[in-house]
């Protein structure tokens, strides 16, 4: 039982970072109706700026500067891609979020190279004893802030300008238009915000028990994207709800991984996307997902 409890618990504070990243995906598609791929490259950037912003200054101040940069990157491939190709076809602009991707895998690829860079997290790699099981810090940190952010967000959806008008934005963006409403301006600041998501996601994906941040930190937090699908494209809670449920599969399958031999081995790496193959055949839309929306 103890065991169980431990992959559980590591399962659900992976799964709300999964969350975090899956709510920024979501975001975009609801203000921009891009389907967007660059998330892991975003992840990537931002434990990579932390890790080497820490190395000279304190953890805040590199975590405020790993942000910030996230979410300038993310505002200049909305302006520079995504805004001037407005009008495209929805396979051209999630096609062109592909390429976004491998530009900046590849600049990151270039620069980390085959070393491991470690963050400074004040927390290291201590354990937290709930239950007798003991959970990293890092993990229970990640639950915290990760439950804290989709709370704000929510918070913002219903009561901000911002939040409004991107939800006017999602249900029509002509009347949204002519209402007053800048529909750039909406995706410009969602890109941000999605940005600024991926950022400290990928704080604390490359936090304990992994060793540091790698090339593979990009790859690792793409499986956000089946979660995204499994709560439904539109849906900011079933992106949750999404990576929750990706996050303790990823888990119980790699704890039981003896008893699961017969599946082969790092099947907890596919997991993610049997289950998003699976809700594409079976219900399109995710489980909170408007049936009309296009899959791309």
């Amino acid at each position: 039982m103890n065991q169980f409890l431990s992959f559980l618990i590591n399962g659900v504070s992976l799964g709300a970072i999964y969350g975090l990243v899956a709510i920024g995906i979501v975001l975009i598609y609801k203000a921009s109706h891009v389907v967007t791929f660059s998330h892991g490259a975003l992840v990537l950037l931002g434990a990579f700026v932390t890790a080497r912003v820490s190395q000279e200054t304190s953890f805040g101040l590199a975590v405020v500067a790993a942000i910030t940069v996230t979410a300038l990157v993310a505002l200049l491939a909305e302006r520079l891609v995504i805004r001037g190709m407005r009008g495209s076809p929805v396979i051209n602009l999630s096609i062109a979020t592909i390429g976004i991707d491998l530009l900046l895998v590849t600049y990151l690829t270039g620069s980390i190279g085959s070393t491991v860079l470690n963050i400074k997290h004040p927390w290291g790699a201590s354990n937290l004893s709930l239950w007798g099981v003991g959970v990293g810090w890092n993990r229970v940190l990640a639950l915290v802030v990760a439950l804290a952010l989709i709370g704000a967000l929510l918070a913002l959806f219903k009561f901000s300008t911002w939040g409004v008008a991107m939800r006017a934005a999602a249900q029509d963006g002509e009347i949204a238009s002519l209402m007053g409403i800048s529909l750039s301006k909406v995706s410009a600041l969602t890109w941000m915000v999605a940005g600024a998501l991926a950022c400290v996601a990928g704080i604390f994906l490359a936090g304990a028990p992994t060793p540091g941040v790698t090339v593979s930190l990009a790859a690792i937090a793409f499986r956000a994207f089946p979660a995204a699908i499994l709560g439904g494209l539109d849906s900011v809670g079933g992106a949750l709800v999404g990576g929750l449920v990706i996050g303790i599969l990823e888990a119980l399958v790699a704890g039981y991984q003896d008893q699961l031999a017969f599946l082969g081995h790092g099947a907890s790496q596919v997991v993610p996307y049997v289950v998003m193959l699976a809700v594409l055949l079976i219900r399109p839309s995710g489980l909170f997902g408007s049936k009309e929306l296009t899959r791309v």
